[in-house]
This record gives C-alpha cells, sequence and structure tokens, in this order.
C-alpha cells in the first residue's frame, strides 16, 4: 500500500527535477540559441531522458531488471509520451494561437501522466512474487 503512495511521489519529484531543466533548457535554447520550437523541444528533452531513466530505474520503481532492456522500453515509453507532447505543443500553439512557451508548459501534461503509467507497467514492472502452489488433492481409485 505505500508503495502506491510512495512510486508516485518519487516520479513526481524526478518529474519535476526533469521538468524545471527540460522547460530552462527549452526556454534557454529558443532565447539564446535562436532554436524553433521543435529542435529546443528534443534538446530539453533529450537531456533529461537519460537523468529520468538512471532516477526512475534507481530510486522511483527500483527496478532489477535487465538495465538493456529496460533502457529499450523507456525509448518506447519515452516516444509515445513525446508524440503526445508535440501533438499538445502545436495544438495548442497552431489550432489555439497559445503562446509557444505556455504551449511548450502545456505539453508536459499528458507526457507526464502517460509516461508515468508506461514507466509502471511496461518499463519498470513490479515483481511478481511466484504464485503459490494450488493446493492438489489426489484423488485415489479404490480397486
Amino acid at each position: 500500500m505505500i508503495r502506491q503512495i510512495v512510486r508516485p511521489l518519487r516520479f513526481g519529484v524526478v518529474g519535476v527535477v526533469n521538468t524545471v531543466l527540460g522547460v530552462a533548457i527549452i526556454f534557454a535554447a529558443k532565447a539564446f540559441l535562436g532554436l524553433g520550437d521543435l529542435p529546443a523541444n528534443l534538446l530539453g528533452y533529450g537531456l533529461g531522458l537519460m537523468c529520468s531513466f538512471v532516477l526512475n530505474r534507481s530510486w522511483t520503481f527500483r527496478h532489477e531488471g535487465r538495465a538493456v532492456a529496460a533502457f529499450w522500453r523507456f525509448g518506447v515509453a519515452f516516444a509515445v509520451a513525446y508524440v503526445l507532447n508535440l501533438v499538445t505543443v502545436f495544438g495548442l500553439r497552431d489550432a489555439m494561437a497559445v503562446n509557444s512557451y505556455l504551449a511548450q508548459a502545456g505539453g508536459v501534461i499528458p507526457y507526464t501522466i502517460s509516461f508515468y503509467l508506461m514507466s509502471a507497467y511496461f518499463v519498470f514492472p513490479a515483481r511478481r512474487a511466484p504464485e503459490a502452489a494450488s493446493d492438489v488433492t489426489t484423488k485415489t481409485v479404490n480397486e
């Protein structure tokens, strides 16, 4: 029960660190490097990705499975969440005329929710306890 509360909180802490880092990088890339929305977004999320994998694997989910396999699943989960992010960012910016900085911030919401769910159930699944042997009753046949 405690794990069901602590795990999302830890994911949230890692997410806040990565969000602040990623948004700061996105904004800096736009403001100081003159990058457009897509390259700035790629840079911000890309740099936070490695940090997120390490912290979530070791601290949030305490995953003891194969790191390489988890990293590939993490990449798939990230790609799905990132597409949701981009759909949101460009939908807000282009279809709703939202300021691109606010659209970038708004894209964080679907990204975070979908990434947590995929991380918990696909990337870093909890190890299942071995199933208890069922009571098997033997039937004796009287001859």
